[in-house]
């Protein structure tokens, strides 16, 4: 079986392995042997080699890749926008109400709160940014070298235990990006919640149901939680890779929309950190360890905890029947035409960009309703450029980023550190349509604070 795909992992711990099928590369060299035997020279070998790298790039499996890994992160950006924007639209009508129960001097039953609402967003600062990309590393380790030994916990861990998944503690964010199954469940329910408020909006009226200290719940959330547990606990029993995907998207939905990166600076760090992790781990671990740790990490299945239960017991019938099971810490999408090729890529991939992609949005969406103007020292330019958004882009880069990775991972035949790629094409121009904009020093340290407009006197 070959392994295909853009890799790298970007803190998560998923690396792609291989780059393709390498029986090709031997029938590329014996078509153009033949073709130079045949007086055609090696032109006919070079194209069937070409040939067979661009059919590999736009494989099924790395189409799905691509389109998934660009859905999630625009689903999660303005998810998180509009998790943002309903509740400043909350808090302006806990205001309004306020006011009114002042002058009538009736009194006003506090809302409850969601368990999804903007108070659950985590944001990074610079020691988060300059101490993840070390924690990632150390957690890394941690698995690789005592992953046998802790695997049933990674696989077993419920998310009740793990419910402070959104706590601005770096120590719990880098150690869930490596116990992934421990928060799979809620970031399911949190994927699955819109399409359950769809479904069952007809069927209730919104009202709440108190669970003691765990909280109220909406009908909703209850359902989209039930639903998620079930998907959870058949992908424990089959170990399916679209179940495996399901929770590994509402893992980089989650992240995108609850993870907040305030400033430009902070991302700049984060991500330069990231990358200057992805490349030791991918290419310079295999001269101290003998073996490349990320890929160790990431390809390496787990005892599934159903199995371990019943080895306990002696039960070895239900031994037998229990497949090993992959950690969700990557999307891996199999090949339509190609049996047994597939392509992966880590969620570190996906929610490292997605963080900053979330920002940009964020600020662009602050631009537009607070009417910032760009510094008056530079003029913007006019044209299609100017209602180019960051955004945009952003998404642009990211999306020639994972092309030029993919393209990459088939020319080297071996795996590649996916954000080598992504952090150029997604900060560099970035930056650089920040500066020609005149908004690079208000992104950079604090976008989100309004300044107050110079008072000059008109002659």
């Amino acid at each position: 079986m070959s392994h295909g795909g853009a890799g790298g992992s970007g803190g998560l711990g998923a690396q792609t392995v291989g780059a393709g099928n390498l029986g090709g590369g031997a029938a590329a060299a014996a078509a153009a042997a033949a073709a130079a035997a045949a007086g055609g020279g090696g032109a006919g070998g070079e194209y069937r080699e070409l040939h067979w790298t661009v059919s590999s790039v736009m494989d099924s499996s790395r189409v799905s890749t691509c389109l998934i890994s660009m859905l999630l992160i625009v689903y999660g950006s303005f998810r998180s926008l509009n998790i943002e924007q309903e509740a400043r639209e909350r808090e302006q009508k806990k205001r309004n109400e306020s006011m009114t129960n002042l002058l009538t001097g009736e009194h006003v039953e506090k809302e409850p709160i969601s368990v999804f609402t903007a108070d659950k967003f985590a944001t990074l600062d610079t020691m988060h940014a300059l101490c993840l990309p070390l924690g990632a590393s150390i957690s890394l380790l941690i698995m690789f070298f005592f992953f046998d030994s802790m695997q049933l916990l990674f696989a077993v861990c419920t998310a009740s235990e793990y419910m402070t998944i959104y706590s601005y503690k770096i120590k719990c964010i880098y150690y869930i990006y490596n116990s992934l199954t421990v928060i799979a469940t809620v970031a399911l329910a949190f994927l699955l919640l819109p399409m359950c408020q769809y479904i069952i909006r007809p069927c209730t009226d919104g009202k709440r149901f108190s669970f003691g200290i765990c909280g109220r719940f909406t009908a909703a959330e209850l359902f989209s939680f039930t639903l998620s547990v079930s998907i959870v606990c058949i992908w424990v029993l089959t170990g399916h890779w679209l179940l495996m995907d399901a929770m590994g998207m509402g893992l980089c939905v989650a992240f995108i929309a609850f993870v907040r990166l305030p400033s430009l600076k902070v991302s700049t760090l984060l991500l330069t950190g990231l990358l200057i992790y992805d490349v030791f781990w991918v290419f310079l671990s295999s001269y101290i360890f003998s073996t490349n740790v990320m890929v160790k990490v990431a390809t390496r299945p787990a005892d599934n905890p159903v199995g371990i239960v019943a080895r306990k017991l002696n039960l070895g019938g239900i031994v037998r029947d229990t497949p090993k099971l992959n950690l969700p810490g990557k999307l891996v999408f199999p090949s339509i035409h190609n049996t047994g090729h597939f392509s992966m890529l880590g969620l570190g991939d996906v929610v490292m960009p997605g963080l900053l992609l979330c920002f940009v949005l964020r600020y662009d969406a602050y631009k537009k309703s607070q009417g910032v103007t760009s510094d008056p020292t530079l003029s913007p330019p006019r044209g299609v450029g100017s209602r180019l958004t960051y955004f945009h882009c952003s998404l642009l880069g990211y999306f020639l980023g994972l092309l030029t990775a993919t393209v990459s991972s088939e020319v080297f035949k071996a795996a590649q550190p996916a954000l080598l790629y992504l952090v150029p094409f997604t900060l560099l121009p970035l930056l650089l349509m920040a500066y020609l904009k005149g908004d690079l020093r208000r992104m950079w340290s604090e976008p989100f604070i309004a300044q107050q407009p110079s008072k000059q006197l008109e002659v």
